[in-house]
């Protein structure tokens, strides 16, 4: 039995539209998260607040910002160090901030809380990737 044919995956990361579908791919929980804070102002302020940022509103507002300015960055291809930098960091501190799993006592919670924290480090390694290929696009064009 052999594996894909590496045509086809020359193929699809050739593909214009691969580079972009990817990016969208990795920043579309940021705009959506983004577009629902909006939409109820309340829930995002009421969501700093059980996480003890204060004052609540001022942290929603720069989460709105970030979480619309850093894809729309990355989506854009301009600036594209900054908008990685900008969730990577964001994503950093919401991680440490809702997923401490090394202050939560063993169980179903630390459990959980554990995979949430290293799937955002992940997050974070995709945002370096996307800096580290946008700059060699840019060095090779």
């Amino acid at each position: 039995m052999s594996g894909p044919d590496p045509r086809f995956v020359d193929a699809l990361l050739d593909w214009r539209a691969t580079w972009l579908l990817a990016r969208l791919a990795l920043v579309s929980a940021y705009l959506l998260g983004a577009i629902v804070k909006l939409s109820d102002w309340s829930a995002a302020v009421a969501e700093q607040a059980h996480f003890g940022m204060a004052p609540p509103e001022v942290w929603a507002a720069a989460t709105i910002a970030v979480e619309l300015i850093g894809p729309l960055l990355i989506l854009s291809g301009r600036l594209v160090w900054l908008g990685a930098g900008m969730l990577g960091v964001f994503t950093l501190l919401a991680a440490i901030t809702a997923n401490a799993f090394w202050a939560m006592p063993a169980g179903q919670a630390r459990f959980m809380a554990t995979n949430a924290f290293f799937e955002h480090i992940g997050l974070i390694g995709g945002f370096i990737l996307v800096a580290l290929v946008s700059r060699l696009e840019q060095r090779r064009a």
